[in-house]
């Protein structure tokens, strides 16, 4: 099996999300997806193989991380889609079958890959007793994410509560599926972000992740109530940190970013 290491929501190496690809010309078992996943030992390892012509989709898709299958993962499929591009194995947008549905990747002519996934649907909830503890930061707000994603988004006090965030990450594996996306307005947008986050995943096996498409899903609708805008950029404010470019279009949300190609070789055994 051919394997490559793609850093996504970056155009540079070193930053963003790094996730590992594998395209293969069917699924194994999924043991094997999950020994392969955790010996890559990356927040996601992308699987995809190629599926007949003529259907609703042109590869199947599955992520997993080192402890579990996930049902939704941006930046290893836009690792994905950036593989499939750059070397040849597919030209043009390509449709994805996965877990969350047909999920769309679109390449653009200044390099960037544009992801179509769906909105994620917002609840609003109750502050859960002991989550400011866990966090080390007390919530404005608090909403369930849904089935796809998972997390609880709270809304703290400002940019820097979010750098400074240093969780209890034990404690917060009690608070939702996957994790806690911690978010916040941006202090200053003419740096180039509308607001900024932090996504800690203790129960896939993640302490933070570094860049996540999925969460923006969420944090799309979130920002775009509140700042009147469709289009945004949040900057996921992890020490690799990345940027992700979104844009709310109902019940869809389209997440844009750069990927790039850091290791390539053979998986041996």
């Amino acid at each position: 099996m051919r394997i490559r290491i793609v850093d996504a929501f970056t155009d540079r190496p070193f930053a963003g999300n790094p996730a590992g690809v594998l395209l293969l010309d069917a699924f194994p078992d999924d043991g094997r997806l999950q020994d392969i996943a955790l010996e890559v030992n990356h927040a996601e390892t992308a699987f995809a193989h190629p599926l007949p012509a003529g259907g609703e989709a042109d590869w199947a898709l599955r992520w997993f991380t080192p402890s579990v299958e996930v049902a939704m993962c941006g930046h290893a499929t836009l690792a994905t889609a950036h593989v499939l591009h750059t070397t040849g194995a597919h030209k043009g947008p390509v449709r994805f079958a996965t877990r969350s549905g047909v999920l769309i990747a679109t390449p653009g002519e200044d390099g960037a890959v544009t992801l179509d996934f769906p909105t994620a649907p917002l609840t609003a909830v109750d502050v859960p007793e002991g989550v400011a503890e866990a966090l080390g930061a007390a919530p404005l707000t608090a909403f369930d994410t849904g089935p796809n994603i998972g997390d609880l988004l709270v809304e703290v006090a400002d940019e820097r509560t979010v750098h400074a965030l240093r969780p209890d990450l034990k404690a917060l594996a009690a608070y939702s599926e996957r994790g806690i996306i911690a978010t916040a307005r941006a202090e200053n947008p003419a740096l180039g972000y509308d607001f900024v986050s932090r996504c800690f995943f203790p129960n896939v096996g993640i302490d933070e992740d570094p860049v996540t498409g999925s969460a923006h899903t969420a944090l799309a609708p979130y920002w775009s109530e509140r700042l009147g805008r469709s289009v945004l950029t949040g900057l996921q404010a992890s020490p690799r940190s990345g940027r992700v470019r979104t844009e709310l279009r109902g019940g869809r949300t389209l997440l844009s970013g750069r990927a790039v190609t850091v290791i390539e070789g053979d998986l041996l055994v």
